[in-house]
């Protein structure tokens, strides 16, 4: 019996970054093919149906199946004039994402190192959207034109849901086995883990200083750092180094033991020393804007658990999905 299902695909292209790329991200899907099923956060994972290759003009491309989407985290602020999420829809958010870690965390051994707005998407409650997609491109044909051979469409958006499905961590091109000592440069710039910045040994709590950081960008509004350095005008690490400090007080002495830049960085006693001035120190408080009273406090508790300078004072996925803060948008049993 013939069955219908709307799948989307990823089409590598033919490139030596795309190739590696891909061998990534497949290796990454076998060890979660591997992982227990059981865990709620392979839920919040997005999962791969298959893969195969497809003959270009050229060279073959490898293409991967998934089940479909609606758009990610970033293209939805957009959508809003303020570019912020409301309460509610962050606490979800944060519930999935840090769910979605601790699955690869605990069960798959993975370190994700890319998360993002652009690596969240946002799942549909039923397959409506995509049969109203169908039927507008079947009456209204997508334009497109024939350029060297070969046929270039005008992309079409798909509607909007009559409600979000849950938000699903997407991407594992740039994941990582987790079960060996890393000190590689990884991460968005601006969200960077001090440790990374110091090319010391990182695990997986690079990325929960990663979803710290990327909350700013999403709730707040703006960037917690940009590593905006004045003198070289784009983003460089003494720059990052020295927003952390005006924000979270000196590093300890055990993280930068423990860099191979330190010296780049600090001097003998442990102060920044890298030819750029330190900010005048700014509370945490002052920086987040949004809340008041008691639930200012409940969410700024959480963010402290996070951005803390030494990995291994970082809360876990685990310990984030139950905060407080977060648990307090969702019905109690």
């Amino acid at each position: 019996m013939l069955c219908r299902r709307y799948v989307s695909l990823k089409i590598f292209i033919t490139s030596t970054s795309m190739g590696q790329q891909l061998d990534d991200e497949l290796r990454m899907y076998k060890r979660m093919e591997k992982a227990s099923r059981s865990h709620p956060g392979r839920n919040a994972v997005r999962s791969l149906i298959d893969s195969f290759d497809i003959n270009g003009s050229e060279e073959k491309h490898k293409c991967l199946v998934h089940p479909p989407l609606w758009e990610n985290l970033l293209t939805f602020l957009h959508r809003n004039p303020v570019r912020r999420l409301p309460p509610p829809l962050l606490a979800c958010v944060l519930q999935r994402l840090f769910s979605a870690l601790d699955y690869l965390h605990t069960e798959c051994r993975i370190i994700h190192t890319d998360i993002k707005a652009d690596n969240i998407m946002f799942s549909t409650g039923d397959d409506t959207i995509f049969r109203e997609f169908e039927q507008e491109e079947l009456t209204t044909p997508s334009p497109r034109k024939e350029l060297d051979g070969r046929t270039i469409y005008v992309s079409r958006e798909l509607g909007m849901p009559e409600a979000l499905g849950p938000p699903v961590l997407c991407d594992f091109g740039s994941a990582i086995p987790g079960d060996v000592e890393h000190s590689e440069d990884i991460q968005p710039n601006i969200y960077q883990a001090p440790e990374v910045i110091l090319e010391a040994p990182w695990t997986y709590s690079v990325d929960i200083w990663n979803a710290g950081c990327m909350i700013w960008d999403i709730f707040e509004g703006e960037s917690l750092f940009t590593g905006h350095d004045p003198e070289f005008q784009t983003y460089r690490g003494r720059a990052h180094l020295a927003e952390m400090i005006r924000l979270l007080g000196p590093p300890p002495h055990s993280l930068l033991a423990q860099g191979n830049l330190r010296n780049t960085f600090f001097s003998a006693k442990s102060e920044l020393c890298a030819g750029i001035p330190l900010p005048e120190r700014v509370q945490l408080e002052e920086r987040e804007t949004t809340f008041e009273g008691q639930e200012k406090l409940a969410f700024l508790r959480m963010v402290r658990k996070i951005l803390l300078w030494q990995k291994e004072n970082r809360s876990s996925a685990r310990e984030l999905e139950r905060d407080e803060w977060i648990q307090s948008y969702f019905p109690k049993n």
